[in-house]
């Protein structure tokens, strides 16, 4: 059975590309445009991954992880934040998170951090 990935940004194009990314490495995965429909989807997934990006409206990345941590059915679940370059240095840094930044080579650090969480999980 496939693992499962949540990808939440409100940038189309960041989610087409990581969703893509991560589908063609063997993943199912589920999507939403921000923190609030990542946490309604949770109801009715469990993902073997979340990745997320941290400035979206409604409820922001940081927010999301707060929220996941608080949840014990969701705490252990392991993050890949997408941040923008500027964004890194205030991105969380809890155990089980990645940090990557959203730019040309976004595929290769993705593989990295998702390899670094779920080692093994990367099909090529």
């Amino acid at each position: 059975m496939p693992l499962i990935a949540l990808v939440v940004d409100d940038s189309m194009l960041i989610r087409h590309t990581v969703c893509r990314f991560l589908e063609d490495r063997g993943f199912h995965v589920e999507s939403a445009t921000n923190g609030v429909e990542a946490l309604e989807m949770l109801d009715g997934i469990q993902p073997d991954l979340i990745v997320t990006d941290l400035q979206m409206p409604r409820m922001d990345g940081h927010q999301l992880i707060q929220k996941l941590e608080a949840r014990p059915e969701t705490s252990k679940i392991p993050v890949v934040v997408l941040a923008g370059k500027t964004a890194t240095e205030n991105a969380p840094k809890n155990h089980g998170v990645q940090v990557i930044c959203k730019d040309i080579d976004i595929a290769v650090q993705l593989g990295r951090a998702v390899e670094q969480l779920l080692p093994g999980s990367i099909k090529v």
